[in-house]
């Protein structure tokens, strides 16, 4: 883990509601400038709906989201566009647009939000492509590729705006167990070399064995323990065991 103190991301108090139902407790936690979180709960317990806030697609009902200086509540529209070109966000499916092609998906982000003339658009595409460990893949279609081809595809369109943060929501779900993880350690590997800031939603102890600095789990929005990935696989906290033996792998 990179040493510093500096959050990049802050959650103080953050809750939210849907109905009757609550969902975030009053969540608060921090992750430093080049540190993996990995979130782990149940279904329900607001894991996703972290993420939609700090990517500010949802605003809490009370308390604040801080991205990198920040206050997503208040953040103006020219401020969140700017952001959000330093944030990538990996689906769980991808989100590939079956239409186009591979290298086309990858290039959506820098057709829309630069001036970068095609030949700059093909170049940084490749260069992101063979970051995540495809070549000579532009010309195929979504349809054509495996799973596994397909969330590395989606992993390159994140990476390509060179953001300073990366979202993963379930970035093993529908893999293998070989294919999942090689995308565990490609985020490893991306954490490590471009000191990228990550948080991912996992359910899977494979994953944080690879990526985690650190362990969050959430119970009914509240955080349960916030550890390191040694004492969260230790399972010594009770809903921590609990959990691991009925959802983890």
């Amino acid at each position: 883990m990179k040493e510093t103190t500096e959050p990049l991301i802050r959650f103080e108090k953050v809750t939210k509601t849907f109905g009757s139902k609550r969902i975030l407790n009053e969540l608060s936690f921090d992750v430093s400038k080049g540190e993996t979180l990995v979130i782990m709960g149940p279904s329900g317990t607001g894991k996703s709906v972290t993420l939609r806030h700090a990517i500010g697609l949802m605003q809490p009902d009370s308390g604040r989201v801080v991205v990198a200086g920040h206050d997503m509540s208040t953040i103006s529209r020219k401020d969140l566009a700017e952001l959000r070109t330093k944030v990538g966000y990996l689906f769980q499916e991808g989100a590939l647009i079956n239409w186009m092609s591979v290298g086309d998906n990858v290039a959506l982000p820098l057709r829309e939000n630069t001036d970068f003339d095609e030949d700059e658009i093909r170049a940084r595409v490749e260069q992101k492509l063979e970051l995540v460990h495809l070549k000579d893949v532009w010309e195929r279609m979504p349809s054509d590729i495996s799973g596994g081809m397909r969330k590395r595809v989606g992993l390159a369109r994140a990476l390509i705006t060179d953001p300073e943060i990366i979202f993963y929501d379930e970035p093993n779900a529908g893999l293998d167990p070989e294919i999942s993880m090689s995308v565990n350690h490609l985020i490893r590997e991306l954490a490590d070399s471009l000191g990228i800031t990550s948080i991912v939603i996992t359910h899977l102890l494979s994953c944080v064995r690879v990526v985690a600095d650190r362990v969050i789990m959430l119970e009914a929005g509240d955080i349960v323990v916030d550890t390191t990935p040694a004492e969260f696989i230790a399972a010594n906290h009770p809903r921590v065991k609990q959990f691991l033996g009925e959802f983890a792998d």
